[in-house]
């Protein structure tokens, strides 16, 4: 786990496994929380639906690895950003197993869904409590970033990726942005793309800003790319 810190807070970077196109999850150690954004579970069963079939276990595989971040940090809650399932249907949609997995997790935890675009009518049917966002600690945790914000804030919704082009090769990790006063987290989700990191949309969500960056996980060190800076 790389430590950094956010605001008057340490937090930690819980990289996910290597290989994996999913970015990490974030630790927050006074609060002992897990944060993770836009799992989307139950992905491939909805894209079933409609006729394109994908392996239906992108939710067994996420519930895997995030049950292994809890157990890697010792976190006794777990703050979900939204975009939780990848439609409001979801829960109905999972196979045993993964629910099994899931309702393990919710009892054992102190867990908090925020909902997201994606899942805005999720019901308790998924466990824990269900919230549109909340104040911890006088930090937000929210599903998207709003813009001209000023205090402290959590998010995901964008799946931001740093995307750089090294010896003719076109290379892509997911990341966290960082805005000084505000982050948004990468996708944690097995089943899901990304979004340039600087990315106009990303940019303007983040505003007013002095300056923008990736941060990445390598090894036991902390990686930060400039996206953007202000005009002098």
């Amino acid at each position: 786990m790389v430590p950094f810190s956010f605001w008057t807070q340490e937090l930690q970077l819980v990289p996910g496994a290597p290989g994996h196109g999913s970015g990490p999850a974030l630790y927050w150690p006074r609060e002992q929380a897990l944060l993770v954004a836009d799992l989307h579970l139950e992905k491939a069963s909805f894209y079933a639906k409609g006729g394109q079939m994908l392996p239906p276990y992108d939710s067994r595989e996420t519930l895997e690895r995030l049950a292994l971040a809890v157990r890697r940090t010792g976190a006794r809650r777990v703050f979900a950003l939204g975009d939780n399932f990848h439609d409001s249907k979801g829960t109905e949609r999972l196979e045993p197993h993964a629910a099994g997995m899931l309702g393990a997790l919710t009892r054992a935890l102190d867990w908090v869904w925020i909902t997201g675009n994606h899942d805005s009518r999720l019901g308790s049917e998924a466990g824990g409590t269900l919230v549109e966002d909340i104040e911890v600690n006088g930090i937000a945790l929210r599903h998207e970033a709003r813009p001209g914000t000023t205090g402290p804030e959590l998010s995901g919704h964008f799946h931001p990726r740093l995307i750089v082009n090294a010896r003719g090769r076109r290379i892509a990790r997911p990341c966290v942005v960082h805005s000084g006063n505000r982050l948004i987290l990468p996708a944690f989700g097995a089943l899901t793309g990304g979004m340039d990191a600087a990315d106009p949309a990303i940019l303007k969500a983040l505003q007013p800003a002095e300056e923008i960056d990736a941060l990445l996980a390598a090894k036991d060190q902390l990686l930060r790319y400039p996206l953007w800076r202000a005009a002098a």
